[in-house]
């Protein structure tokens, strides 16, 4: 039989004491994800090729073990991926549905320690199929959000939906044209009315008028 290579990733945190001043726990200690992942390789009867780590943040942008993972997956150089929980390979469900899709065409498995994910297996294939469809229906509800958006601007004229330029002047028209017909300057207009003058006029003016 084919022996199987397996590759471990673990994260942890930015290295702080627990409260009590004990030992550090196990968002900081590699070692406590590290020694499950290894038992579970040697129960499998893999071959360990290498374990990958970062210490990050979970919303880290930039995590470089995990860059290298996914490089040397592209190159083949393991077929099974193993993990202590997804929220520690993963920012987000997005972002591991596109890893799991990219490790299923390269033929590379996935196994997460705490959540039984074991793409090896049928179990585990029928259960990405429906994390898959999960993510595939959230990125449809935000397409639809995205378009819906987009069309409110496109009627309102920005992408915030707010009218461009400068809010229109809200006056009555009619009083404006009551002052004009007093002799009442175009520039008092305005200013009694919360405006300029050459937004009254133009209000105000017949189109033959204003040329």
């Amino acid at each position: 039989m084919r022996t199987i290579r397996a590759a471990c990733y673990v994260r942890v945190s930015t290295a702080r004491k627990s409260l009590n001043g004990d030992a550090l726990t196990f968002e900081q200690n590699p070692e406590v994800q590290e020694r499950p992942l290894r038992e579970l390789v040697a129960q499998r009867g893999w071959t360990l090729q290498k374990i990958y780590s970062d210490r990050a943040s979970g919303v880290a942008e930039r995590r470089p073990g995990l860059e290298v993972l996914l490089a040397e997956a592209r190159r083949g150089a393991f077929d099974v991926v193993v993990v202590w929980r997804f929220d520690r390979f993963a920012r987000s469900s997005k972002q591991l549905v596109i890893a799991l899709e990219e490790f299923r065409a390269l033929g590379i498995d996935f196994v997460s320690h705490q959540e039984a994910l074991d793409t090896s297996t049928p179990m585990g294939k029928a259960m990405f199929t429906i994390i898959a469809a999960i993510a595939e229906l959230e990125r449809g509800v935000i397409r639809e959000r995205v378009i819906a958006g987009l069309e409110f601007a496109r009627q309102h004229g920005t992408r915030t939906g707010r009218p461009v330029g400068r809010p229109r002047s809200l006056f009555r028209r009619d009083e404006a044209i009551a002052l004009r017909a007093q002799g009442v300057s175009w520039r008092k207009i305005g200013k009694e009315l919360g405006t300029s003058a050459a937004t009254v006029r133009r209000a105000c003016q017949s189109p033959r008028e204003a040329t």
